[in-house]
């Protein structure tokens, strides 16, 4: 146990030397949108009956996300992929599991047309919020008004606030050593050689490249990934990896939701996308390392 923890120490001599960088604590904003974008980020008007809002499947006061296995749109439709968190999505590279949004602002459109979600459509939407309170927000800010592009910029602008810092891995990478427990301290070194860091590190601990969904060995997959985007052949069952922040908030795992638990998704994830053997023990720390990833929500996430 002293070994690892030596060993660990001798590592871990920097923030620099890490393949993790932690969350800033503010990211730059502008104000105006963001509060703009709020309002709409939580407004039903969005969906076509009027019950649908991005809040419906983006709980912001628990992991950005609603723990279902799939969500629900209107006239209660299921989906067919877990929501993934809004939390820390301004660090992804790409949006959607399958990459199709190629940022926050690109990502906004989707769900509004989305049959299975809003049910929209941007010729009906634009009409009715010009007849509201909305009309007089978006020209104050926007010169042109309310349009299809405005109404995207200002719920990503607010979507960039939705940071969450001060894990307490964040705080342990700033150098508090007390943040996280000694089993943490082992999980990490495990995440690290076990080969999970190949993937999830970064500033969002993953959300910055693609990988295979079943690498070491073929596994059941309701959706192809990216090859739904390109159509190309050596694109299927390539997905977006995704973000391990808050991930013990984000029940239940993976883009089919299949996993309720992080003790399961690790074992599964150690044979399928490592070909590693893992003992229970090993399990435990890696979880305990994962849940010190849970940052602070910020004040202006709730309504």
């Amino acid at each position: 146990m002293m070994k690892c923890y030596i060993i660990f120490l001798l590592v871990l001599t920097s923030v620099a030397d890490e393949p993790i960088t932690p969350l800033p604590q503010h990211i730059q904003v502008n104000s105006e949108k963001a509060a703009l974008g709020k309002l709409l980020f939580f407004e039903t008007l969005l969906s076509a009956d009027n019950t649908i809002s991005c809040a419906t499947c983006h709980h912001l006061e628990e992991g950005g996300d609603d723990n279902l296995k799939f969500s629900f749109g209107v006239n209660g439709t299921e989906g067919d992929i877990n929501a993934p968190t809004v939390y820390n999505a301004v660090f992804n590279f790409r949006q959607f599991w399958n990459g199709r949004a190629k940022d926050l602002e690109d990502q906004v459109f989707d769900p509004i047309v989305n049959p299975v979600e809003m049910n929209n459509s941007f010729e009906y939407l634009i009409p009715r919020l010009r007849e509201t309170h909305y009309d007089k927000k978006f020209k104050k800010i926007y010169s042109n008004g309310i349009t299809r592009k405005n109404i995207a910029n200002a719920i990503a602008e607010y979507e960039k606030t939705l940071i969450t810092p001060n894990a307490p891995f964040d705080r342990f990478l700033h150098g508090d050593r007390t943040a996280i427990s000694q089993e943490a301290k082992e999980g990490y070194i495990l995440f690290k050689s076990k080969g999970c860091i190949t993937c999830h590190h970064g500033i969002n601990i993953g959300g910055n490249l693609y990988n295979k969904f079943g690498v070491m060995d073929d596994v059941e997959s309701n959706r192809t990934g990216r090859y739904e985007v390109t159509q190309k052949e050596e694109d299927k069952y390539y997905f977006k990896v995704p973000s391990l922040r808050n991930v013990a908030l984000t029940a239940p795992y993976l883009h089919d939701g299949r996993f309720e638990t992080l003790d399961a998704v690790v074992k599964f994830m150690a044979h399928y996308q490592l070909g590693r053997v893992i003992t229970q023990k090993e399990v435990d720390n890696l979880v305990a390392f994962l849940n010190t990833l849970t940052g602070e929500i910020p004040v202006n996430a709730i309504k």
